[in-house]
């Protein structure tokens, strides 16, 4: 039985200005997620899981950290010329502007769709949290004799004025986009509900082509907001309920369908305390779903005493005695000396707390010396003369200047982190 020919283009060029200060220096999907990950890792994750490993990521804002992520955790096989991430930044082969839109940006690539010649083309975002079998989608696709599948969250309808609704009838056919309506148009069966668009979807190849050269000729750049809708008049569209992808190895005490959008500071802090727990709602080991990442071949975390509730460890990490930690999540080669109390905090990579401080509801983002006995998190007045504080009160420390081994004591130590 032939396979259908199947390539992917990753939309990771987001600009992330909702996560400031984390994407200060860096795209989204570049950000550092849970102990060990990058956002992008979910997506591609996804992809290669799905057997879907012709992988192509479009990026353009800030995108040399994604570079160097990708270029060290996701080569996949040297030997097989079809299985491979590789980075595209704006080629300017028909101009001299950057990518416009996720249309513009296809379209400035479109001789690799004609390279390979697929049967299918996988648009993808990079800035979601979340575990998809692409397959099923792809099945749901080929069964109904698809032109493009959307795929679509259920979400309550209270809810689904903030997004892109799809009005869809019983069997998936969709008949109208509403974007941000006041009065979404409710699933059928179920009027409490409503599809809102995930922005992934699957493109017949053929189709996808002829839609980007319409959409050049008059002047357009984006899926969601031209494309789409001009193929509605003419073409077979349906919205795939992700509510019904499977998913082996997940737990029953999971949220049988996660999906998280993580574009803000409040929300992305939110999604790291569903990765936590005995019984986490997105628990990050499942051996029959992996998400990979990079091959960090540093040392594994070396605990010397203190006390520790509900938190997790990256490679390398030092606690010394003393040191009270819950709620939290420590990145990799990062330190935590003596008597430093955190609570309900993300510490990121090559990161000193140094003895005595106390942290709470905070991010400290890589390369950062916390002093001794500072305090953060308490005083939002004062939290704010120094920092960033989010709308929920989560203050963010910026990434450090320096870049240096935090476990090096004297501070100084070899630099050039570049990943």
């Amino acid at each position: 039985m032939q396979t259908d020919r199947i390539i992917a283009f990753v939309m990771a060029g987001g600009q992330g200005s909702r996560l400031q200060p984390l994407t200060t220096t860096r795209s989204k999907p570049s950000v550092p997620f849970g102990a060990r990950y990058r956002i992008v890792d979910f997506v591609l994750s996804n992809l290669v899981n799905s057997q879907i490993q012709t992988i192509y990521l479009l990026v353009q804002y800030k995108s040399q950290s994604l570079i160097e992520h990708v270029r060290k955790a996701w080569t996949i096989s040297p030997l097989l010329q079809s299985q491979f991430v590789t980075v595209v930044p704006p080629q300017m082969m028909s101009g001299t502007h950057w990518f416009q839109g996720t249309a513009d940006a296809v379209n400035q690539n479109i001789a690799l769709i004609e390279e390979h010649r697929p049967d299918l083309v996988a648009v993808f975002g990079a800035d979601h949290i979340y575990r998809m079998d692409i397959r099923q989608m792809v099945d749901f696709h080929k069964a109904r004799n698809s032109d493009v599948t959307i795929a679509a969250l259920p979400v309550p309808l209270a809810e689904a004025s903030s997004f892109g609704v799809i009005a869809a009838d019983e069997e998936g056919r969709i008949n109208a986009f509403e974007e941000k309506p006041a009065n979404p148009s409710p699933l059928p069966g179920d009027p409490t509900m409503a599809f809102a668009s995930m922005g992934n979807y699957i493109f017949d190849a053929k189709v996808l082509m002829q839609a980007l050269k319409e959409c050049e000729a008059a002047g357009e750049s984006d899926f969601g907001q031209h494309v789409l809708p001009r193929l509605l008049n003419t073409h077979r569209l349906f919205a795939y309920d992700f509510a019904t992808n499977v998913i082996p190895g997940v737990h029953p005490y999971e949220t049988p369908v996660y999906w998280r959008d993580v574009g803000s500071i409040d929300a992305y802090f939110d999604a790291h305390k569903d990765v936590l727990g005995a019984e986490p709602a997105f628990d990050m080991f499942n051996p029959e779903w992996p998400i990979f990442s990079s091959s960090y071949q540093g040392p594994v975390a070396r605990v010397l005493g203190g006390e520790l509730r509900n938190t997790l460890l990256g490679a390398a990490t030092m606690i010394h005695d003393g040191a009270r930690l819950t709620n939290s999540i420590i990145r990799r080669e990062t330190v935590i000396e003596e008597d430093v109390v955190l609570e309900d905090c993300i510490i990121m990579d090559y990161v000193r707390v140094c003895r005595g401080a106390r942290l709470r509801n905070v991010i400290v983002d890589r390369h950062n010396v916390i002093e001794a006995g500072d305090r953060i998190g308490f005083d939002p007045v004062k939290d704010q003369q120094r920092f960033h504080v989010s709308a929920g009160g989560i203050t963010v420390v910026p990434m450090g200047r320096v870049s240096y081994f935090a476990r090096d004591t004297r501070g100084t130590g070899r630099g050039g982190y570049s990943e």
